[in-house]
């Protein structure tokens, strides 16, 4: 005498659910459901699920808000920039008069007289000429020597590297003010102070630390079997640094000049100390403008503006090196 066992309404001896029964449930292990995640199970608990109207109108409302936050963000943070561009297209009596936001009731006060008259002025015109020839140099000796040292203490065996490095890093807590004076008598004494060539070389010997700090630690990441081979094709280490580490080093070299241009340019204390007076970079040549002749706005407008502009020029021409070059350095 035989039992008949039901499963959800199908006797286990007949048709196709006996079929499966009989196979130890085969067909069934694949399609079985585990608890609460069935067709029977509560809205929005299983994988393939939609989330409710609810959830996603709070989600919406939600990113609504967070992108809302990071505008009125970037406006706060923009708003000296924004202020400084609009008051260097206005004329000095309307400085005088009212705030710069006045212009937006007013826009007849739009002018490029101030600009006009800054290319008249030889004193900016020619700052902004030495900011560019103590800044490119600096620049450019920084990434070149901080690559090849950085090179040097990753992959080239040398008496004492570990401990050179230490030193290097080091040097990277000492002030600057701390070296002013005794390098104002250095330079005093080999006939370098108050020379674009001493800026230079102050520039590049306070930032080397920090880049060979930086293209160490980044050059090291290299895979090893990548130097070996170019190695075993023959490649010597100029070779191997030109064609192999420079390419793959190129978005920390890239965020580095970002770095020292930047620096460079927006520095007044050195510039102050060791520049030459009668041909002064150009944050000093606005500082003296402010000194001398503290009400004109007209002319110092248009040249803080112009000042910032051209690291902003340089900064979105390398973003994406720059953001690349960060990230990696984050993976790292």
């Amino acid at each position: 005498m035989s039992t008949d066992v039901y499963d959800g309404g199908v006797p286990a001896g007949s048709g196709k659910g006996g079929a499966d029964a009989s196979t130890g449930g085969a067909s069934s292990k694949g399609t079985a459901s585990a608890p609460g995640t069935g067709p029977g199970a509560g809205p929005g608990t299983g994988p393939g699920s939609r989330p409710s109207l609810g959830s996603r109108l709070v989600a919406s409302a939600s990113g609504g808000a967070l992108r809302i936050f990071l505008i009125l963000v970037a406006l706060f943070w923009l708003m000296p920039t924004i202020g400084l561009l609009l008051s260097s297209l206005r004329d000095s009596s309307d400085i005088a008069a009212s705030g710069w936001w006045e212009i937006f009731t007013a826009p007849a006060q739009l002018t490029t007289e101030n600009y006009a008259r800054l290319l008249d002025n030889e004193v900016i015109t020619g700052s902004l000429l030495s900011s560019v020839t103590i800044t490119v140099p600096a620049t450019v000796l920084v990434v070149v020597i901080g690559s090849l040292a950085g090179y040097a203490f990753a992959w080239m065996d040398f008496p004492g590297r570990d401990w050179w490095f230490l030193v290097v890093v080091g040097l990277l807590v000492v002030p600057v003010q701390v070296a002013l004076v005794p390098v104002s008598k250095l330079f005093g004494a080999i006939g370098i102070f108050e020379t674009t060539f001493g800026v230079v070389l102050f520039h590049v010997a306070f930032g080397l630390p920090f880049a060979i700090f930086l293209l160490r630690n980044f050059f090291a990441e290299i895979p090893r079997e990548l130097l070996e081979a170019a190695r075993l094709d023959g490649a010597g280490e100029i070779r191997l640094f030109t064609r192999v580490v420079l390419p793959l080093g190129g978005p920390a070299i890239a965020s580095l000049g970002i770095f020292q241009f930047l620096w460079v340019w927006n520095d007044m204390l050195v510039a102050l100390i060791f520049a030459d007076s009668k041909s002064p970079p150009i944050t000093v040549a606005l500082q003296q403008q402010v000194r001398q002749f503290g009400n004109n706005i007209d002319v110092m407008a248009p040249g803080a503006f112009v000042s910032m502009v051209i690291p902003l020029v340089v900064f979105f021409a390398f973003q994406r090196q720059f953001v690349t070059g960060v990230m990696a350095g984050a993976v790292k």
